[in-house]
């Protein structure tokens, strides 16, 4: 079997001017850095002759490189007397996420105090563009409220909002004001977002009256009120008025023209208008401690308990501009768009990252083929995208409409790709590429999580890419790839388990729930080694890919492989758009394949068909991988960020009850799975 068929051939070199000119380049002439690999190990290793590991060197030299400001500058780069684990970073110095991404920006004598922070359209088409003297108004006026009801430094407020320029204001309210923001995604039903209220206790929850998706209404409300009544905690709601379903003066029907107001409880709710417009638009941003709990942002919870995953403000300032800058050469005209809800970690990402540089975000509001397949495409021509990040599997879904569908829409403003989220094919890779980055755009595929705000692995734009792959290491992370026993073979070119050996200031200080939970999820496998969960490999030109989750692995008669790798196989074939594989019960192997297809457009499910991807899985993986069962499906259960969701499909083909499903886009689908052709 070939590991790196479909990916051995180097696709993207970029040109000398443009490597010459991106922001990485830059800063390895300012340091004397000569090639991709020294600028690894300058800021991953040691560094010889130096008291402080280039990992230390890095993030001490980065703050003032990147402008970060700080109120009061911090003593040492970091304390890590208690090992890893639980280091400190940026001991003794004062800061606040708020004042480097909003009111430095929004000062008189700011060049970018009328710059557009934010272009956001909604589903139906209406554009809304705020600068940074507005956000930042915005932004106080939040804090002012929370300071009323007695929201105060290391208090949690929950954001369940729709993609409203709104939700920025608020993000930045609360870290004015000391307070740590809970994003909740959107599409979370009643069960999971009550499990995050009631693991957060926020008093204060802001929500929406609903948004729009695929031309119709989805309600925000009924479902926060739900969750609230469940949960408990929350005393006050801020209800943004997004349908005009929300009553113009709270209590009742009175003064909406909507059919169908949201019904309102006059002892805990109040209108975005009586809340916020009528607020001073002036506030002193706090001066927080380097470590001061900034976000709680919480893990997916398609398995187990959702995991509260703790911010600081020093910490995801540092990497999400860190990530932006190198890893996506921002620039002053750029317009940054990537595809996420507000509730999971790369909206958060995406708007801390860019601001920290007085930079344009991209919001969109809805469905990616709404009206029509081509939405994302016409919203790249018609803003001017620079900068456009994706899932591989919404580009799969997308791939499968046609080319003429890109066809007469202007992406030449587009400079860099992005995708993040599971691992590529080769074939959509391509195709994204080659139709959407017209074969010039380097693809950013990145690999971290919502545990570091942040990546692992992150190619540069001046670097040459293969199909799919993640290029290396990000800078300053500590990376390595080690086998059952925690020894490294990222030189061997084997498969194995991507680890951090060193933290970053964005890792996670611990869980909400606890520090034994921490522990044991990620540090209890090896000796002082984050254990990521990912299966890894790096080829023997240097290039760095992944396998898919290593506890999503299928074992199948004593031997791993991961669903990804099956996946590939199939979608590798001409006839297959997208691939499922999941693991069931079998009495020979102990677990056999199931794998379920859809088929591009056109082409029609056969016995025949069937049996030649049966086949071509057992020839790639070996017999014992040779799905037990073919199945041919119309579409997938998919998260609305674009995840295939695995779980459920398992959990359809044993007959068993899948659970929580309530961030699922299209829960039709589960019913084309219990009905195979």
């Amino acid at each position: 079997m070939d590991e790196y068929e479909g990916i051995d051939e180097i696709v993207h070199e970029p040109s000398e001017s443009f490597a010459a000119s991106t922001n990485v380049a830059a800063f390895m002439r300012e340091y004397g850095i000569d090639d991709y690999e020294s600028l690894i190990e300058r800021t991953t290793t040691e560094l010889d002759g130096e008291p402080a590991s280039g990992v230390d060197w890095f993030w001490d030299e980065i703050v003032d490189y990147l402008d970060i400001e700080f109120y009061t500058e911090y003593e040492t780069v970091r304390d890590d007397t208690d090992g890893p684990q639980f280091s400190e970073w940026y001991p003794g110095g004062e800061i606040n996420v708020a004042h480097n991404v909003v009111d430095r920006h929004a000062t008189v004598d700011s060049p970018n105090r009328n710059r557009v922070a934010l272009i956001w359209e909604g589903e139906p088409g209406d554009v809304r563009e705020v600068t940074f003297h507005e956000l930042c108004r915005e932004s106080n006026r939040i804090a002012n409220y929370l300071d009323s009801v007695g929201v105060g430094t290391g208090d949690t407020v929950a954001l369940y909002m729709p993609m409203v320029p709104e939700v920025v204001s608020i993000l930045y309210g609360c870290l004015k004001v000391g307070a740590i923001a809970v994003p909740i995604f959107s599409g979370f039903g009643t069960e999971a977002t009550a499990t995050r209220i009631a693991d957060a206790e926020p008093t204060v929850l802001f929500t929406g009256d609903g948004f729009y998706r695929r031309g119709s209404e989805v309600r925000l409300k009924h479902t926060a009120d739900e969750a609230i009544d469940e949960a408990g905690h929350v005393e006050h709601t801020v209800v943004y008025d997004r349908l005009g379903a929300t009553p113009a003066n709270g209590g009742g029907s009175a003064g909406t023209e909507h059919t169908d107001p949201v019904e309102w409880n006059d002892e805990r709710d109040i209108t975005w208008a009586t809340a916020v417009g009528s607020r001073s638009a002036a506030y002193d941003t706090k001066r927080l401690p380097s470590n001061q709990e900034s976000m709680l942002l919480y893990s997916s919870g398609t398995t187990g308990t959702p995991k509260g995953i703790v911010h600081t403000h020093a910490g995801v300032l540092t990497q999400c501009a860190k990530e932006i800058h190198f890893g996506f050469d921002q620039r002053p005209a750029d317009r940054f768009f990537w595809v996420s809800d507000i509730g999971w970690m790369m909206g958060p990402w995406t708007l801390i990252g860019n601001h920290a540089f007085g930079g344009t975000v991209v919001m969109y509001e809805g469905a990616p083929d709404h009206p029509e397949p081509d939405r994302f495409w016409e919203l790249i021509d018609r803003h001017g995208v620079t900068q456009f990040g994706i899932s591989p599997t919404a580009i799969r879904a997308l791939r499968k409409h046609g080319d003429q569908w890109v066809k007469g829409h202007d992406l030449s403003s587009l400079r860099v790709l992005g995708s993040t989220g599971e691992p590529w094919d080769p074939e959509s890779w391509r195709w994204f590429y080659d139709a959407i980055g017209g074969g010039e755009c380097p693809i950013v595929n990145i690999s971290g999580g919502t545990e570091i705000c942040g990546c692992f692995l992150m190619p540069m734009p001046n670097q040459p890419l293969k199909p799919c792959t993640l290029g290396g290491p990000g800078l300053g992370m500590d990376i390595d790839i080690v086998n059952e026993a925690g020894e490294s073979i990222v030189e061997s070119g084997e498969r194995g388990y991507l680890v951090a050996r060193d933290s970053c200031p964005s890792m996670t200080k611990s869980l909400w729930s606890g520090d034994e939970r921490y522990l044991e999820e990620y540090w209890s496998t090896w000796p002082d080694v984050w254990d990521h969960g990912d299966f890894a490999q790096r080829d023997a030109d240097g290039f760095w890919f992944l396998h898919g989750r290593a506890d999503d692995a299928l074992n199948v008669a004593g031997r791993k492989v991961g669903p990804a790798e099956i996946e590939g196989v199939l979608i590798d074939h001409d006839a297959v758009n997208q691939a499922a594989a999941v693991g069931v019960p079998d009495d020979t192997t102990g677990t056999a394949v199931v794998a379920y297809v859809v088929l591009e457009p056109g082409i029609e499910p056969s016995d025949a068909l069937r049996e030649e991807l049966r086949r071509l899985v057992g020839e790639e993986h070996g017999k014992p991988f040779r799905p037990r069962e073919l199945l041919f499906v119309d579409a997938f259960p998919k998260t609305q960020s674009g995840k295939i969701i695995r779980r459920a499909i398992e959990s359809v083909y044993r007959g068993e009850d899948p659970g929580d499903l309530s961030s699922m886009e299209n829960p039709e689908a589960l019913e084309g799975l219990q009905h195979p052709e």
